[in-house]
């Protein structure tokens, strides 16, 4: 079985932390790795850096930036990751835009994925039918698993069309809007978030985007399986370094 649907049958709230390759070093991205073990985290997604990341809000944009000029490239993400097996059990995720994908060759970067130890992927422009169509069997050989994400704005028929296709979980943006971090929910996320568990859905549902402290991780597990962190941690770690990494988390579960 899978590392993500392992930790989904083992666990409630779930805490998965999203960090971009190659921010705020080069080569910290094993370091990351190493604290978020430590500090007792769920899953880690780890961000692909992309020079036009239409879904990500300042925060991620600017680690993209960052990351991009220190040199990260998709060959050195991998490099890196060779060791990652040795290092933490965790379920790790990649996140990454269609683009920089298609072009290195999804049956190579998938091939590459099995071969360091990833679990899944989100590729939030990939649209769901068009995975279904050319891309599915690929993800299948290479037993990845693939998670789709969806909006307030997401019709039932296609949320059904992408419980049917996810493997894992699926990612459920807490609004139509850019990635970054709030204090709280308001009502109308609420009710979002109340239509969706209706739906009884086969697969787990973990919240993003706007989830920065122990008040929205508590909100979103409430109506989810748990939740996804990404601009806080991105802040915090830009702010007070890598090493701290079991402060922020702390921050958030304790």
């Amino acid at each position: 079985m899978n590392r993500i649907n392992k930790v989904f049958n083992k666990k409630k709230n779930l805490l998965s932390i999203y960090f971009t390759a190659g921010f705020p070093d080069i080569n910290d991205t094993l370091k990351i790795i190493k604290e978020l073990d430590k500090s007792q985290v769920d899953m880690i997604e780890i961000g692909l850096p992309f020079s036009d990341p239409l879904a990500d809000g300042p925060t991620i944009q600017k680690s993209s930036e960052k990351a991009l000029s220190n040199g990260m490239t998709t060959n050195l993400l991998f490099d890196q990751l060779k060791d990652l097996r040795k290092i933490s059990d965790i379920p790790v995720v990649i996140m990454g835009y269609f683009n920089p994908i298609l072009q290195y060759g999804i049956e190579k970067f998938c091939s590459n994925c099995k071969d360091v130890g990833i679990d899944g992927l989100i590729i939030p422009d990939l649209p769901a039918d068009i995975f279904k169509k050319n891309y599915k069997i690929i993800f299948e050989k290479y037993k990845l698993n693939m998670m789709f994400l969806i909006t307030p704005q997401t019709s039932n028929e296609r949320i059904n069309l992408i419980d049917d296709l996810s493997k894992g979980f699926i990612y459920m943006v807490s609004s139509y809007s850019v990635t970054g971090a709030k204090d709280s929910f308001d009502k109308y996320q609420i009710e979002y978030f109340k239509r969706i568990k209706k739906l009884n859905l086969s697969n787990p549902l973990l919240i993003g985007f706007g989830i920065s402290n122990k008040k929205t991780f508590q909100a979103a597990c409430q109506n989810s399986n748990g939740a996804i962190i990404g601009s806080a941690y991105i802040k915090y770690i830009e702010n007070h370094g890598v090493s701290k990494t079991r402060d922020f988390i702390k921050l958030i579960k304790d």
